[in-house]
């Protein structure tokens, strides 16, 4: 089959001719583009912070009050001066939760961006 191929082209009288490669030039000699590009983002975020103590905190503070020198919950606290004003306070804190924080936000953040290029030749 190989030795019918150049026998095939000359009894039908085609012949080959090389072929080579035109540049290509634009027809054109100036111009412009015009780009415009928008986007959106949305950013969703949940912030969840729990704080947790582990110990034990007592805390009383008081005036016209009889505070021993080592208080606690169980302490037996007096005025000490009956009939005058006093004030007295008393915080216990103990193991658990002490403080949660929960913050919900969206941003919602919109851009145009428009480009414009000219080129000649």
């Amino acid at each position: 089959m190989r030795h019918l191929t150049p026998a095939l082209l000359l009894a039908t009288g085609v012949i080959c001719t090389p072929v080579y490669a035109e540049s290509v030039v634009p027809n054109f000699t100036r111009g412009t583009i015009n780009a415009t590009t928008e986007s959106t983002t949305k950013i969703v975020e949940a912030i969840r912070q729990v704080e947790y103590t582990t110990g034990e905190s007592y805390t009383v503070t008081g005036t016209n009050i009889n505070i021993p020198g080592n208080p606690s919950k169980d302490s037996n606290y007096s005025i000490t001066i009956p009939g005058a004003p006093f004030q007295f306070s008393e915080t216990y804190l103990g193991p658990g939760v002490a403080k949660e924080t929960w913050i919900d936000r969206t941003t919602e953040t919109e851009s145009t961006t428009t480009s414009i290029s000219v080129f000649t030749q």
